[in-house]
This record gives structure tokens, C-alpha cells and sequence, in this order.
């Protein structure tokens, strides 16, 4: 297929930068920032992507989403990159929704995908214990009992964790990894939430001895692993693609910056080591067009490779993204590290994004091994 959008996906990009512009300017973020939301997003913002359909685009229509897929929902994800809009639609409508297309049994599509498409429910993956991500380390246990589970643990650094309705946990259940769907108001789970670098927020979870019924397994039983694998390839692709508008944005931004300001009397873009600088980030940054729409198109159409495509995908944007960013406040001088300047926003964003679900150092290895280098 052409690493490029068709007509109806450009329709798709306009609606959405036009919709963000308005509506989630990187004023929202401020705003968020300056009040006493603890949620760190706008519940109204979410409401109003729920009628656009955003948290339905990659739901199947038989549960009353739009089944439009990984493309689609993609797309919208490029453009929230540019406006840093903090909503649920990685966690929830990418992350959430691709663990229960993959594992879910039709009485568990049934009931929670209609609240996914309608912005009812939220949803957050709990897979990671460690400092640093590394999805096969489970000391979470889920054992047997009567007429279900019991599962004790504690999983760190849950993304969207602080506001989810529903927890997809990862348990050692004795002869492998077994996905959960733990409701966030059990009895014996504790939500620990804690601010992150940029303005939003993520969550520590512990669960202690919190029963669940057996309709409570997504898969099968200790089959998970795999499973768990696919989705988080899945939400890496879509981080992938929130990175890709990150880098976008700061870099236009800070074109149009250097050719306003002066030194020396003259626009500083006209000086020939800014110029090779900017080239050199501006072939990088189409270079991630490409990356990111085929393996947006890749999950689409259920690839082999699908594993080596979203480790190379996301390592590649955590290098270009990250760098953009840091020559978007490196060019601005001085004042890029102020709060005045929105630039600064873009780096801490960027960083946050770099962690979640493996950073580039992690999936440089991922890549080797999986080619067995």
C-alpha cells in the first residue's frame, strides 16, 4: 500500500486539527495545569471526542463503534500530538480496545466495548512492576478459588490508571501470564496516583486478595503473554504516532521562530548552521511519516512482523521526536526554557511518551533479539 493518506483519511487529519485547535489548544493544557483537576484531563473535552467518535473508531460496528482501525484511530492520535491534549484515547480507545479485539469473549466485547464507543468507561492496561518497563517480569499472582480468582500484586506506572474504570491486569496464574479485567472499585485495590513530568498524571495499583469472578479472565488461561504482547505493540504504534505530531508541531513552531528572530540584525534562520540543523530533523521527521503509516497499516492488515515494525517504529520516533524537541528549545535560546514559551511543554511530553511502554534503548534490543542478532 502508498505510504500515504487517502482522501478520506486527509478528511479525517483536517476534522481533527481543526477540532484540536479549537477546542484543546495547548491552553487547555495550561489550564488543566493551573486548576485543581487531579484527573489532569477534561471529562467535557472527552465527551465532546465521544460525539466526534473518536473512542469508537477502532470498535467493531457490531458493538456500536465505527470499525474504522488502527489507520483511522492513528491519525487522530498524530493530531493530539500536536496540541499535547491529555484524554484517554491511547489508553482507553487504542490500548483498551486492542486487548479486548484480541481476548475478549463475546459476552465481554458485549458489554464493554458500547461504553468505549460512547465515552462511558475507561480502560487502563497494568502490565508493568518494575522501574523500567518489562512486560514478562510478573510477580502478580492469581490463584484459583471459588467459582474464580484471587489476585495479589502491585503494578507501577499504569498509564491513565488515576481515572480507569476498568484495569487490565497481567498475573502469574502457575503455568504462565493470564490478563484480568479487574474493576477499578474492587474491594482490596488501592489506586495510588502520582503526578509525571508533564502536567498529567499516572497511577500506582495494589490489589490484595481481590476476588473476581471467573468471566473475569480476558484469554486464556495462562495465555496471556502473547496476547499482552500484541497490544502492547499495538499501543506502541499509537504512542509512535502521538510522537510523530509532537515532532511535527515544535519543529513548524520553530521554523517560523528563527526566521522572526534577529542577531546581528538578521533573521537567525539565515545562518547556514541553523539551516543544515533543520534540514538535517526535517528529512528525519518525514522519513517517521512513513514509518508510522506503515505500521499503522501493518496492524490494520494483521502482519508477521508486526513485533520487529513497532519496536523499529518506536525506537525510531523516540530518537527523532526527542530531538526535534530539544532543538525546538535549543533554537528558541534562552527563552525556550521559560513558561512563557509553549516549547518546553513539547520536551516534557516528549519524555513521558519516550518511557511508556519501552523507551528507544529497550526496543533496540527488542529488534535484535527478535532478528537474533
Amino acid at each position: 500500500m502508498a505510504l500515504i493518506l487517502n482522501e478520506e483519511q486527509q478528511m479525517l487529519q483536517d476534522a481533527a486539527r481543526d477540532f484540536l485547535a479549537e477546542r484543546a489548544p495547548l491552553a487547555h493544557l495550561r489550564e488543566l495545569r493551573d486548576t485543581d483537576n487531579e484527573e489532569r484531563l477534561s471529562r467535557e473535552l472527552w465527551a465532546e471526542m465521544a460525539e466526534m467518535g473518536w473512542p469508537a473508531i477502532l470498535v467493531p460496528e457490531e458493538h456500536g463503534g465505527l470499525g474504522y482501525g488502527y489507520g483511522g484511530l492513528g491519525i487522530v492520535l498524530e493530531q493530539t500530538g500536536r496540541t499535547l491534549t491529555p484524554s484517554p484515547l491511547l489508553g482507553t480507545a487504542l490500548t483498551g480496545v486492542a486487548a479486548l479485539a484480541a481476548a475478549g469473549s463475546g459476552a465481554q466485547c458485549a458489554e464493554i466495548l458500547p461504553k468505549v464507543a460512547a465515552g462511558e468507561l475507561l480502560l487502563a492496561l497494568a502490565c508493568d512492576e518494575t522501574a523500567r518497563h518489562d512486560p514478562g517480569f510478573v510477580s502478580c499472582k492469581a490463584e484459583s478459588s471459588e467459582n474464580g480468582f484471587t489476585i495479589s500484586g502491585r503494578k507501577v506506572a499504569v498509564h491513565d490508571g488515576h481515572a480507569a474504570d476498568l484495569l487490565i491486569v497481567s498475573a502469574d496464574t502457575g503455568n504462565g501470564i493470564s490478563l484480568f479485567l479487574v474493576p477499578a472499585d474492587s474491594e482490596g485495590v488501592t489506586v495510588e496516583r502520582y503526578p509525571v513530568l508533564d502536567i498529567g498524571a499516572a497511577a500506582n495499583v495494589l490489589l490484595d486478595e481481590v476476588r473476581l469472578p471467573g468471566s473475569a479472565l480476558l484469554g486464556p488461561l495462562d495465555g496471556g503473554g502473547d496476547i499482552l504482547n500484541q497490544v502492547l505493540d499495538a499501543a506502541r504504534v499509537g504512542i509512535a504516532a502521538e510522537m510523530l505530531g509532537l515532532a511535527q508541531e515544535v519543529f513548524e513552531r520553530t521554523m517560523d521562530y528563527i526566521k522572526q528572530r534577529k542577531q546581528f540584525g538578521v533573521p537567525v534562520g539565515g545562518f547556514q548552521g541553523l539551516q543544515h540543523r533543520a534540514a538535517e530533523l526535517y528529512a528525519e521527521i518525514e522519513l517517521c511519516k512513513s514509518l508510522v503509516i506503515k505500521a499503522l497499516q501493518s496492524l490494520d492488515e494483521g502482519a508477521d512482523d508486526m513485533a520487529e515494525l513497532a519496536s523499529a517504529t518506536k525506537a525510531k520516533l523516540c530518537e527523532t521526536a526527542h530531538s526535534a524537541a530539544n532543538e525546538g528549545i535549543q533554537m528558541h535560546g534562552g527563552i525556550g526554557m521559560t513558561d512563557e514559551f509553549d516549547i518546553g511543554f513539547f520536551l516534557k511530553r516528549c519524555q513521558i511518551l519516550e518511557s511508556l511502554y519501552g523507551d528507544r534503548y529497550f526496543h533496540h534490543d527488542r529488534f535484535a533479539r527478535l532478528r537474533n542478532y
